[in-house]
């Protein structure tokens, strides 16, 4: 997939849009039968979540597959606490921000000469290892390969403090240009501002087949 691909697929699709306090809601119905949906802040215009549903057999059971974010337990509401097991295995997560791509693994207790960062040779992949080898971890990129593009060794950065390592890549221009025009696209997208009562109306209505 290249650069106008992606643009293309994203102005092909049916799309429905809400917002939620300081968060726009983009729900994508798009051709082949997948479905998006997606979360923008709406002070930076920096995208917070994504996730895909792809079509499949008939009452086969579907569930959402986060791209980007944290997932949310259906069914949870507003201020609900969740208990879970404290766990002390690697933790990955990744956010975007204006100028950069951004993971955290978290409980990686080890020094920061511990660890190596190397970006893929043929594939949009950053891998991550210990010399202890006590961690490995292959970390698919989709932005890149949206892009068309094969990550950057000059563009990373890592930095590790308080058994997190926190690594950092430097989006190159072309995807810069390119989530400009996924927002241009998205202007022209009507949008609904609701409360929280119309919003859950309005979500299970976009999620529904």
């Amino acid at each position: 997939m290249s650069y106008i691909d992606w643009l293309a697929l994203i102005k092909s699709a049916e799309k429905s849009s809400i917002i939620q306090g300081n968060v726009r809601k983009v729900h994508y119905r798009f051709p082949d039968g997948r479905q998006m949906a997606e979360e923008y802040s709406t002070d930076t215009g920096v995208v917070l979540r994504r996730a895909w549903k792809n079509k499949t057999a008939l009452l086969q059971k579907e569930e959402w597959l986060i791209e980007l974010g944290d997932s949310i337990p259906v069914g949870l509401k507003e201020n609900e606490l969740i208990l879970r097991e404290s766990c002390s295995e690697p933790m990955l997560s990744k956010r975007v921000t204006r100028n950069a791509l951004e993971w955290r693994i978290r409980n990686l207790p080890y020094p920061i000469s511990t660890y190596t960062v190397t970006c893929g040779e043929n594939d949009a992949t950053i891998t991550v290892r210990t010399s202890n080898k006590k961690y490995f971890k292959k970390i698919e990129v989709p932005e890149l390969k949206r892009c068309n593009i094969i990550p950057s060794q000059d563009s990373l950065a890592m930095v590790h403090k308080n058994c997190t390592l926190i690594i950092t890549y430097k989006k190159p221009t072309i995807l810069l240009d390119m989530e400009r025009a996924i927002l241009t696209t998205l202007q022209d997208v009507e949008t609904v501002e609701c409360n929280n009562y119309q919003c859950e109306d309005i979500l299970s209505d976009l999620m529904i087949q």
